[in-house]
């Protein structure tokens, strides 16, 4: 329960628990967690069985590094051999009150989750966790611009908002205009999006001849489900479009819920739910852990989930941890500067260099004048790999293209150690436009 709205914590005692007592906690949950997965989950049998490892070994927060990593790639296998859910969940179905599918890739299979009420009461803790230190109170009215499907997103925020005592206002799978309407007509104070379609229902308001910043209410903007969250650039268009502080989380369906949240100082990085996961950041090669201010992949163990105990869970995604003192506002967890800095994996390597897509969101964002882009990698004559970001602008800016290309391309060629960027104007209307997580990345070379 969350103290007084004067309060800037949900749960002052473990916000702001010192950093030793935070570690002794961690400790203690973390070997109920082994000896539960133990006992509970054959998967997780099988996996400490052949790293020769049992619960009992597990005595210090180091320990930790005695577990094996739990990959996708396993829990996928594990699910295809006993549908629907494999054997590492720890409850019987019949617990289970929700149900739900990673947002997943082209052509790949989905994860699939269970949840008890136990999971869920904590899966909407957790996002309490990260809307009160933004700001959120009782009086606010929250509109959801998101579609209620089988994909986790804005699930868990829905009900924190409940819990909290704010108007809840979900918007289902009404049209983008009809979302600018509503979200106007009740006096939203806070939205819920994807970055991208925050932006999305920014420009089409402006194409509806309604300005958000003098017709509407809203006064914080709550992103999820993309690194751009934390993107300088895209965070500032965002926050110029609305008339709003934009504040960024993320989560995972394999966690169920948000592990990390900007608080309303705005330090440039995500403070981490620590009294109720683990995370740590490793080399993606060697598997080292890395030092504060050193890339490396998120590994992560969760405290919370009952139903799928999730421990040392690759998750493939790229942070740079910085210790919480970076930030004033008094919690202990530490942060990742910069958020969700992308995937390891969606590195590209053209011409000899690396390309990560939220480096070049973050130039093309510089430019307002942009509504939309697409990167397209393509192989010339079978040796020669081409990068392509295509551009949208409103058809007001158009004429602007010829001097703004030039400054585009510069922009991405002094980023990447001067690779050469094709920069293209796209027709009004053609590029994809997203309410879930962005696919603007199409690598059309040829497998292998």
């Amino acid at each position: 329960m969350a103290g007084p709205d004067t309060s800037p914590y949900w749960n002052p005692k473990t916000e702001t628990l010192p950093r030793e007592q935070l570690a002794a906690l961690q400790t203690e949950k973390l070997r109920r967690l082994v000896q539960r997965a133990w006992n509970e989950s054959p998967f997780h049998r099988r996996l400490y069985e052949r790293a020769r490892v049992t619960p009992d070994r597990i005595k210090t927060l180091d320990d930790i590094r005695r577990l094996p990593f739990m990959t996708r790639e396993d829990w996928m296998a594990c699910q295809a051999e006993k549908p629907l859910f494999g054997d590492l969940v720890t409850r019987p179905r019949a617990d289970a009150i929700r149900y739900h599918l990673t947002s997943g890739t082209s052509g790949r299979q989905p994860l699939r989750v269970l949840d008890s009420r136990k999971d869920w009461a904590w899966i909407g803790e957790m996002w309490c966790y990260g809307f009160w230190a933004f700001g959120i109170r009782p009086r606010d009215t929250v509109f959801f611009a998101f579609s209620y499907g089988s994909f986790i997103g804005f699930w868990g925020a829905h009900y924190c908002c409940e819990k909290i005592g704010c108007l809840v206002l979900p918007s289902g799978n009404l049209t983008t205009e009809a979302r600018v309407k509503q979200l106007v007509e009740m006096e939203a104070t806070v939205v819920c999006a994807t970055p991208t379609y925050a932006l999305r229902m920014a420009q089409c308001a402006q194409q509806m001849g309604i300005d958000l910043r003098r017709d509407g209410k809203v006064e914080r903007v709550i992103v999820s489900g993309e690194p751009a969250g934390s993107i300088p650039a895209t965070k500032r268009l965002i926050e110029e479009m609305w008339g709003a502080k934009c504040g960024d989380t993320a989560g995972m369906t394999e966690i169920g819920t948000i592990m990390i949240f900007e608080c309303d100082r705005q330090p440039g990085g995500t403070h981490i739910i620590e009294d109720h996961f683990i995370e740590e950041v490793l080399d993606p090669t060697s598997g080292e852990p890395a030092g504060y201010g050193e890339r490396g992949e998120r590994v992560v163990t969760s405290f919370g989930r009952g139903f799928i105990p999730l421990i040392r869970y690759r998750t493939k995604d790229l942070v740079e941890k910085v210790p919480h003192s970076d930030c004033s506002c008094g919690r202990t967890g530490d942060l990742y500067r910069g958020g969700i800095l992308g995937r390891v994996d969606d590195m590209k390597l053209i011409r000899g260099t690396n390309v990560y897509p939220r480096a070049v969101e973050a130039i093309v964002r510089e430019y307002p004048e942009v509504e939309e882009f697409q990167i397209v990698i393509t192989r010339e004559d079978d040796i020669r790999d081409e990068i392509t970001v295509q551009c949208e602008l409103a058809p007001d800016k158009r004429p602007l293209w010829d001097a703004l290309a030039p400054r585009i391309g510069k922009d991405l060629a002094d980023v990447h150690e001067g690779l050469r960027f094709n920069v293209a104007l796209a027709d009004p209307g053609s590029l994809p436009r997203f309410e879930l997580k962005a696919k603007r990345l199409q690598d059309l070379r040829p497998k292998g």
